[in-house]
Formats: structure tokens, C-alpha cells, sequence
């Protein structure tokens, strides 16, 4: 097998994940957020196992897409497009500036509140419930980047397999 291939096989593989994890991540979303989350309902995580699930899946999976977009759809599409790969802020602000993602600020941003919910929760419920409204705003903006991030693994895949069959 190929360079080519491998990429493309890597694409096609990412692209399916991504999707998954987009998909998942808005229906946690609109489940979770279904009434304000507030400190009286973090307050009650303990009580609520279904509640608890709820959270520890938003958390799960908001961090898991930034994760997957970031660390593994991103690096190859930089490469595939002859881009060079580097630190993740590096290959942040080049995806910034082939409009993959809006902004490398919100992207930090968003990486903090998910360290936030995941680390902070169990000693302050006023942290959980302000990072958890916080990374519900977000929502919109991370499945964006990966709407984006998609278009653009879709036109490498379509590149890929046109080289590969001429």
C-alpha cells in the first residue's frame, strides 16, 4: 500500500469517527440541556444517576470530538494538503487561516472548559454548572469546525481517489 492510500484510508477512517462523535455529542447536547443547568441541578448530580450519565457523557464527548479534530483529522489534513504539521497551536492557527475552524482563541477556550468540567466539578458546583453552560454555547461552534474540518477531509478524499485511479 501506498502513501496515497494510507491517507486516504486514514481520512476515510477519521471521517466516519468525527461524524459519530458530532453526532453523539448533539444529541448529549439536547439532552443535557433540555432546562438551564443550574447549581441547584449540579447539586443533585449525586442523587440523579441519569443526570450524572448525562453530564459525564457531555463532558465525555465534548472533549473526545476536540480530541479527534485536533489531534488526528487536523494533522492529516495538513499533511495531505501539503500543509506542515506542527505543534497543535501551530496546526490550530493554520486551520484558523484555511477557515477550518473559526478561532484558535475559541478552540483554547474550549479546551479549558472541558479540563474544567472534567477536573473541577466534584469541589465547586458553581464551576460545573458555569463550564457546563459554557461548553453547551460552544456546542455550535466545535460541531462547525468539524463540519468544516469534513468538507475539507471530503475534497482530500475525492483529490486522493482520483490520483489513485488515473
Amino acid at each position: 500500500m501506498n502513501k496515497p492510500d494510507v491517507n486516504l484510508e486514514r481520512l476515510l477512517f477519521l471521517r466516519r469517527v468525527v461524524q459519530k462523535e458530532a453526532d453523539y455529542l448533539r444529541t448529549t447536547d439536547q439532552r443535557l440541556f433540555t432546562i438551564p443547568f443550574d447549581e441547584e441541578l449540579a447539586g443533585r448530580l449525586t442523587a440523579d444517576i441519569e443526570l450524572a450519565e448525562r453530564v459525564e457523557a457531555f463532558v465525555g464527548r465534548f472533549g473526545r470530538l476536540q480530541d479527534t479534530l485536533a489531534d488526528k483529522l487536523l494533522p492529516v489534513l495538513l499533511s495531505v494538503s501539503g500543509e506542515q504539521v506542527g505543534a497543535a497551536i501551530d496546526n490550530l492557527d493554520r486551520a484558523e487561516r484555511l477557515d477550518w475552524i473559526a478561532s484558535t482563541d475559541d478552540w483554547l477556550t474550549m479546551r479549558r472548559l472541558r479540563n474544567q468540567m472534567v477536573h473541577e466539578y466534584i469541589e465547586d458546583l458553581t464551576v460545573l454548572a458555569n463550564a457546563l453552560n459554557s461548553g453547551h454555547r460552544f456546542v455550535p461552534s466545535l460541531l462547525s469546525a468539524a463540519g468544516q474540518l469534513l468538507l475539507a477531509a471530503q475534497h482530500l478524499i475525492e483529490r486522493l481517489q482520483s490520483s489513485s485511479s488515473d
